[in-house]
């Protein structure tokens, strides 16, 4: 699968661990960024990660920050994306069944990076269930992008 990933100064450390592990999982991963602990400011990376989906770039995508809250609210900005902040694996399993979210956001500073591995694991192996119920709901709430 192919995973854009983009994170602030906050979450630097928790994004280059991920990515070694989508490597080692066999993904391929386009990093967007930051690359340096350096402050920095989230909209941007948040925002090129989120695009690379939108567009077909990239199948799906995760951002974080310390919170995961910015990075959420700056990838669901951008038209065709469904991002989920997720803190827990239930969450992470459901979004996918339910929402088909196509993105995802951790908090650096909320989950350790065991659990966060764990939560991108599920995100990454559960399927839409594409039950009439949740197509009917995405396409009510995709429409309230036009």
């Amino acid at each position: 699968m192919k995973i854009s990933v983009g994170c602030d100064h906050g979450a630097f450390e928790l994004k280059n661990k991920l990515v070694q592990h989508l490597i080692q999982q066999g993904h391929e991963v386009t990093d967007f960024g930051t690359h340096t602990p350096d402050s920095c400011d989230y909209p941007d990376f948040a925002a090129a990660a989120a695009e690379a989906v939108a567009d077909g770039r990239c199948d799906r995508g995760i951002v974080l920050c310390t919170t995961g809250i910015g990075v959420s609210i700056a990838a669901n900005k951008v038209k065709g994306i469904r991002c989920a902040l997720l803190s827990d694996t239930k969450s992470a399993q459901l979004t996918r069944e339910h929402n088909d979210t196509n993105m995802m956001a951790l908090g650096a500073g909320i989950v350790d990076e065991k659990l966060a591995l764990e939560i991108v694991d599920i995100w990454l192996n559960t399927m839409f269930s594409n039950s009439p119920r949740h197509v009917r709901r995405i396409e009510k709430v995709m429409a309230l992008e036009k």
